[in-house]
């Protein structure tokens, strides 16, 4: 299977920004996408944005979209989030995660991935 490194959580004042790195090792040839999600105390895994392998295509929650960029490094196996003009309500764990499926569906379901990383806690700060 696949390992998953988060790095770069910490913590931010509000309107800041931070970027967050998941770097993959493992069984990673047959990627079919990678992406985020997120969970604060006492609620849901939510999406936040994906990472289309193939075709490079980017999804991103409502709530993000404008303020998060998804990119990667294909031959470092690393999918990065670049994450500005944060919010207190961004306070979260951030989970990196990978699917080696290919899906008929959008990948913004948490069944969508096989592989997760620890989790990188981020605090906003207002």
């Amino acid at each position: 299977q696949v390992q998953l490194r988060e790095s770069g959580g910490g913590l931010v004042q509000a309107g800041g920004s931070l970027r967050l790195s998941c770097a993959a090792s493992g069984r990673t040839f047959a990627t079919y996408a990678m992406g985020w999600f997120r969970q604060a105390p006492g609620k849901e895994r939510e999406f936040v944005a994906t990472f289309y392998w193939n075709n490079h295509n980017t999804y991103y929650a409502d709530s993000v979209k404008g303020r998060f960029t998804i990119s990667s490094d294909k031959a470092k196996n690393t999918v990065y989030l670049q994450m500005n003009s944060l919010k207190s309500e961004d306070t979260a764990v951030y989970y990196c995660t990978r699917s080696g499926r290919s899906f008929t569906g959008n990948y913004r379901s948490p069944t969508d991935y096989d592989d997760w990383g620890q989790g990188a806690r981020v605090t906003v700060s207002s």
